[in-house]
């Protein structure tokens, strides 16, 4: 008997949600076979059998919490179907096999009925499966166009748009105790839909509150024009692509000049430790990403090391695995600055929350055309971006602050100097 114990995911991660259970008691299991996806603060795993067998018992059920270490389930080892009944007595061949065989007949025509990996599940992505469960779809139900039959996550978002008028009748009842409740005492009788917070929007909700209660937070604001750097992709774009496979974006030019405001400016690389300060040697840079679940920062490892074209590579790596939620542990872990960019939302100007323990975080807005004076005389219509920069004063005063900001302003202004700034 094997017991199924929640493995050490980070130094971070002492505790888990279980998603959904991928095998029922009594299903065979290959070694390495998904058995349950376990939901984190920060990414979604799924855990494997250690060893063939059957799922005899299951611990902890869907939407239970589970610690590090915790037994969840055991296999039994053996055949599939168990090895007990694999090998019946000789005068009891002749009724078994008779009561066997339309059992296994029965177990074919269900197979054939719909689309279904190797451990028996519907063939549907991470993102399709996670959707399903949020909305109360069975995966099973939902049609796709995918010729292999892989449910997709827009299979699921188009299903429940269709269906959703028609289901809705049959959830009512199982919820209307306590929503009518809810609704009578606090909202004086107007319709209203209780959702329950996943565990990652709950760790983010904390976190974001944790900072503005132990950070001395403070932001500071300048602007910068973007004609030289929209100029220069305009330029080259097209042999950047060429030569490079990836697209010219923003985000590489304000990487490069974060990485030499950090090298001018370290006390916005560091982070406090107790009495001390960590002043960090290195620029592993997060990137700020929408994903479903909310916000997460994949990680840039050593953008000072990388290129133009390295930056933005690994970022768009990183954005996809972020939307896909395949996203590890590590490549979540161990910044020491941070970049947001509300501007792809349309955003004019914000102030964002640093990400602890990091001590800056740095604002990118709406690229906007607005008049600005070229001298006493001239105005002309320039891409105007507001930048803003959220600190922890605690350890970064405002000249330094300020100086930082300036800087970054300058090296985008005149981005041939980000070549020589390395």
């Amino acid at each position: 008997m094997a017991e199924i114990k929640v493995p050490e995911l980070a130094e971070s991660i002492s505790e888990g949600t279980i998603a959904q259970w991928l095998k029922q008691p009594g299903d065979y299991v290959e070694q390495g076979e998904y058995l349950l996806e376990l939901e984190t603060d920060k990414v979604n795993v799924e855990l494997t059998a250690e060893e063939s067998g059957v799922l005899k018992e299951v611990l902890k059920d869907s939407g239970d919490t589970v610690q590090v270490g915790e037994v969840i389930g055991t296999i039994a080892a053996g055949e599939a179907g168990g090895s007990e009944s694999a090998a019946p007595a000789p005068e009891q061949d002749s009724a078994s096999a008779s009561k066997e065989e339309p059992a296994a007949e029965q177990k074919e025509e269900a197979a054939k009925e719909e689309p279904k990996s190797g451990n028996g599940r519907t063939i549907a992505s991470p993102a399709a499966r996670k959707l399903a469960r949020e909305k109360g779809l069975d995966l099973s139900e939902i049609p796709t166009a995918d010729p292999l039959g892989r449910v997709r996550k827009q299979d699921v978002a188009s299903y429940q748009k269709n269906e959703a008028p028609a289901s809705a009748p049959k959830a009512a009842p199982k919820a209307a105790p306590k929503a009518n409740a809810a609704v009578q005492n606090d909202q004086a009788g107007k319709p209203v839909e209780r959702e329950k917070m996943s565990r990652r929007r709950q760790t983010i909700a904390k976190r974001l509150v944790e900072v503005q209660q132990t950070a001395a937070m403070l932001t500071t604001f300048n602007e910068v024009d973007m004609t030289a750097v929209m100029d220069l992709r305009k330029r080259r774009k097209n042999a950047f692509l060429e030569q490079n496979d990836v697209k010219l974006g923003f985000m590489s030019f304000f990487t490069k000049a974060v990485v030499a405001a950090l090298k001018k400016y370290p006390l916005l690389n560091a982070e406090i430790q107790g009495d001390e300060l960590v002043i960090k040697k290195f620029y592993d840079i997060g990137i700020a990403v929408a994903a479903n679940e909310g916000l997460v920062v994949p990680v840039v490892r050593d953008a000072d090391r990388l290129s133009f074209a390295g930056i933005e590579k690994e970022i768009g790596h990183l954005a996809k695995k972020a939307r896909d939620n395949k996203l590890s542990l590590n490549e979540l872990q161990g910044g020491s600055f941070t970049i947001t960019n509300g501007g792809t939302f349309g955003s004019l100007l914000s102030t964002p929350i640093l990400n602890s323990p990091q001590v800056g975080i740095l604002g990118m807005h709406k690229i906007q055309l607005r008049p600005v004076a070229i001298d006493e005389e001239r105005f002309e219509n320039r891409p105007m971006m507001y930048l803003a920069l959220s600190y922890d004063h605690r350890i970064v005063d405002g000249k330094e602050a300020v100086g930082f900001l300036v800087t970054i302003k300058n090296l985008l202004e005149d981005p041939e100097q980000l070549l020589l700034e390395g």
